[in-house]
């Protein structure tokens, strides 16, 4: 009998953690100055139990992540490099995220979400989600930075695909470190910005910001409460998909108070197809994490339309996907 592809599946969950652990120690930024280490060295230097820690690497490099020189000497690859702190294209705090204990759990609870339609994390944790990961300095530190992380991947795309040269002052909600919003004024010098979160996601902007601070201002607040009003465009990136419809519709309509009859409304998401095939499979996940992290959803073309025209708002132009995350940039107008 041919072995399930199913099989190998359902035992995905023994990589993400191997990857995970890697990341959780820090166990990338142990290897010093480029050089092959031993387990006993690098345990030194994360604090590892060297026996285990040996058998960890070995799982790396069955999945790429360490190359064995050695029976006790390890060595990082390109893609491993990806998991130090300090890599300009670092992807460990998205996976000490994505692959950590409360995403875990609440993916563990999907069985009930399916049962209830409500989603898991509150009744996992006891907190909404951003009440959670706004509650203590490193878990907030590593949800602004994971956020950072695939924010600097999609940025390039968006700005090539959108020409921010038209607006004097952009404005950027639930901007996070402001790393879309730094991205945008470089590419346009005479530009000018506002950064606006709730004060937890804004705790890393003033470094994030500092090359462009004199054309960038920071604002906290709640954009379910008020947004800045005097911008030219509102920029909102990977927001809307974390709502319901309800609350969604809410924060447009805010925006939509906020703005001049001539600005802009610019949504950055990720889109699903009426129809999904296996090649869809990224954004299908996405959605499943949406139903049970945060009771959002991901949208399609006309579900995007139908709530932006509940909120005031006529789709004016529909640019995407941008590589290399697939992101539409929807383009509205107060209607």
């Amino acid at each position: 009998m041919p072995r399930s592809p199913l099989m190998d599946l359902a035992f995905g969950f023994m990589p993400a953690q191997i990857i995970h652990a890697a990341a959780e120690i820090g166990l990338a930024d142990a290897f010093t100055d480029g050089r092959p280490m031993s387990s006993t060295e690098l345990a030194k230097e994360t604090g590892a139990h060297a026996p285990s820690l040996h058998r960890l690497l070995r799982g790396l490099t069955g999945l790429g992540v360490v190359e064995q020189r050695d029976r006790d000497l390890f060595s990082l690859t390109a893609e491993g490099r990806r998991l130090r702190a300090d890599a300009p294209d670092s992807i460990r705090s998205l996976i000490r995220l994505f692959c950590g204990p409360e995403v875990w759990r609440t993916w563990g609870d999907l069985t009930e979400t399916l049962r209830t339609g409500e989603y898991a994390w509150e009744r996992v944790t006891g907190r909404t989600p951003f009440e959670f990961f706004a509650s203590g300095a490193e878990l907030s530190e590593t949800f602004n930075r994971a956020m950072a992380e695939h924010t600097l991947d999609v940025a390039p795309g968006v700005i090539d695909a959108h020409d921010f040269g038209r607006y004097g002052t952009v404005a950027d909600l639930g901007g996070g470190d402001g790393t879309l919003l730094a991205a945008i004024l470089r590419a346009y010098p005479g530009l000018r910005g506002v950064l606006f979160d709730l004060p937890a996601g804004l705790a890393a902007a003033p470094g994030t910001l500092a090359d462009v601070a004199d054309r960038a201002e920071i604002v906290p607040g709640d954009f379910f409460a008020s947004v800045p009003g005097g911008a030219d465009a509102y920029v909102l990136k990977s927001v809307i998909h974390d709502w319901h419809d309800a609350k969604a519709a809410a924060i447009l309509r805010n925006v939509r108070a906020a703005m001049r009859p001539d600005a802009r409304l610019i949504l950055l998401e990720q889109m699903m197809p009426e129809i999904v095939a296996p090649e869809s499979a990224g954004i299908v996940r996405n959605d499943l994490n949406m139903l049970v992290a945060t009771g959002g959803r991901e949208r399609t073309e006309a579900e995007y339309r139908d709530l932006l025209d509940g909120a005031g708002f006529a789709v004016v132009a529909l640019t995407g996907p941008l590589p290399p995350a697939a992101y539409h940039v929807i383009e509205a107008t107060p209607a």
